[in-house]
């Protein structure tokens, strides 16, 4: 039986498939949330635990974590926020605001609303870990993603924020930062890329886990490049 919860958003994408099968393998209870009901998407496992959420939706949010501190044996230890987007345009002057904001929102937004909600139920259970990710593009932006170069900035900010303001509760928080990850999505956005040098899934994935995990206790507020050969 697990003795320990972990709220993992994006749970069914390219990315959130690897990260969720990392954590059914360590034994952990895993809920991921679901946009839609019906057939479970992603990794099956038992103690895997898919509520219906939109995580834009704060009632939904608080809902949806609630699910996942719900469980008394196995309490909510670690949140892994990986939802996002990302959309190519123009350069700034070319590229409407509301293309500016919905990369924000995308990015933004349910990284604040989960662990804001989760914050509380982590201090209740003794402390915990909140994992989130950004990008190299944060770091190092590239033309026509001034939207996402732009939100993914300020998730590792929100992050750094987080890791400062709740280290004395025992919470901490790191942030990964891939550069393409290679997913079945992104291959077919960019057919001629040298996926050679893209960074897999499934390297990221255990680098999560170990950041939710207790043998990271003494590391909090990093941002990790998790850039594979690229």
């Amino acid at each position: 039986m697990a003795d320990r919860s972990v709220l993992v958003t994006g749970g069914t994408g390219g990315l959130g498939g690897a990260v969720t099968a990392a954590f059914i393998q360590a034994g952990w209870r895993v809920v991921v949330p679901q946009r839609e009901s019906g057939a479970p998407a992603g990794p099956a496992g038992e103690g895997v635990v898919r509520p219906t959420a939109d995580l834009l939706d704060p009632v939904a949010v608080t809902r949806a974590v609630e699910v996942a501190a719900g469980d008394p044996a196995a309490p909510l230890r670690a949140v892994v926020n990986l939802v996002g987007g990302y959309a190519s345009g123009g350069r700034v002057h070319e590229t409407p605001v509301e293309e500016f904001e919905r990369m924000l929102a995308i990015n933004l937004r349910p990284t604040y609303l989960v662990t804001q909600a989760a914050l509380p139920h982590l201090m209740a259970a003794g402390g915990g870990a909140v994992v989130c990710v950004s990008a190299r593009a944060a770091l190092a932006p590239f033309p026509g993603a001034a939207g996402y170069a732009t939100a993914k900035a300020a998730v590792l900010a929100f992050a750094n924020a987080v890791a400062v303001e709740y280290k004395g509760s025992g919470v901490r928080c790191n942030t990964v930062l891939p550069s393409v990850i290679d997913t079945p999505a992104n291959r077919a956005a960019q057919p001629g890329a040298d996926h050679r040098r893209w960074v897999g899934p499934a390297e990221i994935a255990p680098v999560i886990r170990f950041l939710a995990s207790d043998e990271s206790a003494p590391t909090s507020g990093a941002a990790v490049p998790v850039y594979g050969r690229a």
